[in-house]
């Protein structure tokens, strides 16, 4: 099936260029402006892979959180052993959970400049103004944590007019929400402040039949942001946000007939409170060189506990007690210093195109994680465990694009970076790694005329070495090294049809050198403690990606995206598997949306959405997968000029699909290896209004 998808990618983008007879005119991808780049830019002219959701679609295909329009991203995919999506894979790169040691994460994920990468929970949709997917390695923007992409949330800034809005959202599930808006100035044009409020809460779709409860499974998610914008003078502007969010959600998504029905008598917690913020100040100097220092800071304190025997000594009945229970609070600090020179932004696109550009900066992380453990089977601890790890990062980096010609522009780019932690925990485990890493790229871009741009990029990104830690873990696995990731690509975006039609396409291979396996065993079957580790591999990731607009007419819309993947593991021996030529975990080969949209002048609209999915792996320490799946979600209802009123249905063919599965032995006497599934949400229907005053 591979090598038969790999024979139709050129074609799609042949049936790309085919468009190119007709005459076009600037169209929607010169009005989305990427802000996760080193400078702002035009969709069009960023050569990379990227997918931008605006506010409109967020509200058009989603209800809360990012969870909800993951699907419309081409090769993105989350492992869904949290209530809401923390680990994430670009191109089936990424972690599948961090259980213990230090975090690592391969994809960056950004909300408002400040890092969450790994602790991506907060991502709410309500008063977001776009969701940027950078696919690829983003080594000179952001280092080792986006060796595989980087995500960023950008939220609405404030309005130059007094500005509120407030949402209601009542569904199936005892699902209900409530937010509120408000953004203006303050006493002139040179202040400006918004300030948004939401609160969601929704039972999780579970029965626990043990406990007679149907919440333990919960989301109960507030999220509350703030942000200032003072222009002092015409040069400099200062910026300054805020958030705090407190996503206190149940965990009890596992059953023992892998069903939405559970039998824990201790079920756990997946929380996140975080409070963070960050000091943005942009200058303009005389000579059109402009200066940005960016602070950051994030504090976040989590939860995250379970009822690993998933029964209770009722059920188990003669095979009790066989009650496992794991707890792990984890406290996540980050602060970041940014000081960043370059030249200035063109006053348009052609002339930011054919402007020579170059950018200089300084970036400094820090990063603390305390974590306290423990597992306890039928009365006895198993472990109990208690570590500390920080870590520094300093890296220097560069950019510069040069116009070649009329219709060619070349940008190489270049980021240096310095690493090192320091971990020590309560078994007298002590680790000092550190590691030197280059990342960059060099891409040409070939203007193919007003409408259209192809690009060509060679890129380079990296990923810090660590450590396992525990008594199970093999001598010669207690390191791992540094993963480097080495990627070609091949992209053309654009307009057709006079920019009724607009997308683009990429074909891309990457070739990963020491790529870092998550893996598990577990040595007794009759004893539920599990020995996590990280192993050294060798990997290739290849495919496409592709997403597509049609404005049929004023009324209709058609859009499509398409991920394509081929991945493989090289040369690499777990225990006594063979797993050389296997695919990748989490790496389903194909992922689709298709959406219409419809519109009335009198304000009645609908909004349909078609997403499917392969089957994927979902470890490498087994060989079950998942399987194939396509979900349809439904939206329709009516839109006047302050207010809106509409029906959504999710999954409304109530398909069971699952997101996660482990494949272990749980069940006494004789504790079978078994696959255990995390089923994704069933059908539920809700209406949300929308009033803007």
């Amino acid at each position: 099936m591979t090598s038969l998808k790999l024979r139709l990618a050129p074609g799609v983008v042949a049936c790309a260029g085919a468009f190119s007879a007709y005459a076009a005119e600037p169209d929607w991808l010169d009005e989305i402006v990427v802000t996760a780049t080193l400078r702002d830019e035009s969709l069009r002219d960023v050569p990379a892979s990227v997918t931008v959701l605006p506010e409109k679609t967020l509200q058009q295909s989603g209800v809360q959180h990012f969870e909800d329009v993951l699907s419309l991203v081409p090769n993105l995919n989350w492992a869904g052993a949290t209530s809401r999506p923390r680990y994430f894979q670009l191109r089936g790169i990424g972690e599948l959970e961090q259980y213990q040691g230090a975090p690592n994460p391969s994809v960056g994920f950004l909300i408002d400049d400040i890092d969450f990468s790994g602790i991506g929970m907060p991502a709410t949709l309500f008063d977001v103004q776009q969701v940027e997917v950078l696919r690829g390695p983003q080594g000179t923007r952001y280092g080792a944590n986006a060796l595989a992409g980087l995500i960023k949330f950008k939220t609405l800034d404030p309005d130059p007019e007094l500005t509120a809005r407030t949402e209601l959202t009542l569904g199936e599930d005892d699902t209900r929400a409530l937010g509120a808006a408000v953004s203006g100035p303050l006493g002139g044009d040179a202040l400006g402040l918004r300030l948004s409020l939401q609160d969601y809460r929704a039972d999780g779709f579970r029965h626990n039949a043990y406990l007679g409860r149907d919440d333990t499974n919960r989301r109960d998610e507030l999220t509350a942001r703030g942000k200032l914008h003072w222009a002092p003078s015409a040069a400099t502007t200062v910026d300054v946000t805020a958030l705090y969010a407190d996503l206190a959600n149940g965990y009890d998504a596992f059953a023992i007939d892998n069903s939405y029905t559970t039998l824990s008598d201790k079920p756990g917690m997946d929380s996140q409170r975080s409070l963070a913020g960050a000091l943005r100040v942009d200058h303009h100097f005389a000579d059109s060189v402009d200066l940005l220092a960016l602070a950051t800071f994030a504090h976040s304190d989590m939860e995250q506990s379970y009822d690993g025997d998933w029964g209770n000594d009722v059920d188990w009945g003669a095979f009790a007690p066989n009650d496992y229970t794991s707890r792990t609070l984890r406290r996540h600090e980050t602060a970041t210093a940014e000081l960043r020179l370059g030249s200035a932004n063109g006053t348009d696109r052609a002339e930011a195109f054919g402007e020579r550009s170059w950018v200089a900066g300084l970036y400094y992380l820090k990063l603390d994680e305390d974590n306290d453990g423990l597992d306890v089977y039928n009365g006895e601890v198993l472990t109990a465990l208690t570590s500390t790890y920080g870590a520094d990062t300093l890296a220097a980096y560069g950019q510069v694009r040069w116009p070649l010609a009329d219709r060619f522009a070349l940008t190489g780019g270049f980021r240096l970076e310095r690493w090192s932690a320091d971990y020590r925990d309560s078994d007298a485990e002590h680790f000092e790694p550190a590691d030197t890493m280059w990342g960059g790229e060099i891409a040409l871009n070939y203007q193919v005329d007003d409408a259209r741009t192809a690009y060509f990029a060679l890129s380079r990104g990296y990923k810090t070495g660590g450590f396992n830690i525990g008594p199970g873990v093999p001598d010669d696995r207690r390191r791992f090294g540094p993963e480097t990731l080495a990627n070609i690509e091949l992209g053309l975006k654009g307009g057709w049809l006079a920019g009724r039609v607009t997308g683009d396409a990429s074909l891309f291979y990457s070739r990963r050198q020491n790529q870092q396996v998550s893996t598990s065993i577990q040595p007794d079957p009759a004893n539920p403690l599990f020995v996590f580790y990280t192993d050294n591999a060798r990997g290739e990731n290849y495919g496409l990606e592709s997403s597509w607009r049609w404005a049929v007419t004023e009324r209709w819309d058609l859009g499509a995206t398409l991920g394509l993947l081929s991945t493989r593991y090289i040369d690499y021996l777990f225990g006594d598997r063979d797993l050389d030529g296997r695919e990748q975990a989490s790496a389903p080969e194909y992922e689709y949306s298709v959406s219409i949209g419809y519109q009335h002048p009198r304000g009645w609209l609908a909004h349909l959405d078609v997403a499917g999915k392969d089957n994927f792996y979902f470890d490498a320490s087994n060989d079950e997968q998942s399987h194939p799946y396509t979900l349809v979600n439904l939206r329709f209802g009516y839109a006047a000029e302050r207010w809106s009123a509409t029906v959504w249905g999710r999954n409304v063919f109530d398909v069971r699909y699952a997101v996660r599965g482990f494949f272990f032995g749980n069940e006494p006497p004789d504790f079978p290896d078994k696959l255990y599934l995390r089923l994704g949400d069933p059908r539920q229907w809700g209406v949300t209004v929308d009033y803007r005053f």
